[in-house]
């Protein structure tokens, strides 16, 4: 202990002893090693922050800020997106307390609105205006959920039922929908969101939903457009995908064989979009059977009373005189007077009848015409040296074949 001070003391000496240049310096130099080992250990020790709860609005950004602050949770707010954030270590922390006020609130309002007190006195009309209200922010919660969709809108126009069929009106919907920046909607995505909503109402047809993007776009074919811009602007699409497909086959045929870049194909597809139908009644009468037959015959014969007409001789015979026919009468049929007699027959034949009802759908194949261009090949010529020259006839031959098989050429039609 002795030597240690006496070290100390020497030190304390020689560092008197150094001129005061050195000695400001090195006071200096302790100075900035003890702030450098006092920040590392700062920063070392301090928490990290992270992001409580990504994409909230600036409504709720400040309703969770002031929660936390009652709560006595630290947060700091990302200078870059704005979003709260809290110690890394005091996320679930907060999240449990923030869920005791039920922050933060789900967008819109859903069937939440149903279990709010109405209060006495409230009238149908404000009883179903709410629960309209509950299915578009369900529907509007259920869209956003989709990757590409921010957020949505949803409008519903349910018409009161009459007990009259001839008087109801179909309900309708309109769906906006607010898209990430750089995002769009395929076919496929909105045909889910028409079918989602119609499925959701009763009695609403898919063509009865109408989804508008945020930039005002229709995303949906207008109904009653089946002849207008919009169709023409799908059979144009449809064409150049069928034109693409033929030539993805020529490239994928021919690319092996030919290399990467020594072949172009082109497509041009003529396609009739007419809209046909028939309906067709055949009768066969080789096929025919018999269904029903009803036989009717009726004979009538006279009562055998003759002589000249009048009161006196149609007097019937006294009592106990009986008058006898002579013999050559009756062989004669004189004694009788004529009878008639009739024959019906009703025959009710089943013939073999045919109804045929042809739908022809629209876009059927009329034409098809295919280029194909196919680079000149190397080949090495007489002194050594690659040289470019044609393809021969039996290269050119096989390569058309090829082609006609991967479009379907039928040379029968």
């Amino acid at each position: 202990m002795a030597n240690s001070l006496v070290a100390m003391s020497n030190q304390v000496r020689g560092f008197g002893t150094l001129p005061l240049e050195r000695q400001i310096g090195l006071i200096i130099a302790v100075a900035a090693a003890v702030t450098l080992v006092a920040s590392l250990f700062m920063w070392i020790t301090r928490p990290t922050y992270t992001v409580l709860y990504p994409s909230l609005a600036d409504h709720e950004s400040a309703q969770v800020a002031e929660a936390l602050g009652r709560h006595g949770v630290a947060y700091r707010l990302d200078p870059a997106t704005g979003a709260v954030t809290v110690p890394a270590r005091q996320v679930h922390d907060a999240r449990l307390k923030l869920a005791t006020e039920g922050l933060p609130k789900a967008s819109g309002f859903g069937f939440e609105l149903l279990e709010q007190d109405q209060g006495l006195g409230t009238s149908r009309l404000i009883e179903n205006a709410r629960y309209h209200r509950a299915i578009e922010g369900e529907l509007a919660r259920s869209i956003s959920t989709l990757s590409s969709v921010e957020s949505a809108r949803v409008h519903l126009a349910l018409p009161r039922q009459s007990v009259f069929v001839r008087d109801r009106t179909s309900p309708t919907a309109s769906v906006v929908v607010n898209l990430y920046g750089g995002r769009t909607l395929d076919e496929n995505r909105v045909a889910g969101i028409v079918h989602l909503v119609a499925s959701s109402v009763p009695d609403l047809e898919p063509d009865r939903v109408t989804v508008v993007d945020q930039r005002g776009r229709m995303l949906t074919q207008p109904p009653g457009d089946t002849d207008g811009v919009m169709a023409s602007t799908q059979q144009l699409d449809y064409t150049r995908r069928l034109e693409d497909g033929y030539v993805r086959r020529i490239m994928d045929i021919l690319t092996p064989i030919l290399g990467e870049n020594a072949v172009r194909a082109q497509v041009a597809a003529d396609l009739d979009f007419s809209r046909i139908e028939r309906t067709t009644e055949a009768y066969d009468p080789e096929f025919s059977v018999v269904r029903s037959e009803q036989i009717s015959e009726d004979e009538s014969r006279g009562s055998g009373v003759g002589g000249v007409p009048g009161a006196l001789a149609n007097q019937p015979p006294e009592a106990g005189v009986i008058v006898e026919e002579d013999a050559g009468d009756v062989e004669n049929g004189l004694a009788q007077a004529p009878g008639s007699t009739s024959r019906r027959t009703v025959r009710n034949y089943e013939v073999d009848r045919t109804i045929s009802h042809i739908r022809e759908a629209p876009g059927s194949l009329r034409r098809l015409s295919v280029a194909v261009v196919v680079d000149h090949r190397v080949q090495v010529g007489e002194n050594g040296q690659g040289e470019r020259g044609p393809l021969d006839e039996a290269e050119m031959e096989r390569i058309n074949t090829l082609v006609r098989e991967a479009v379907g050429f039928d040379a029968r039609q």
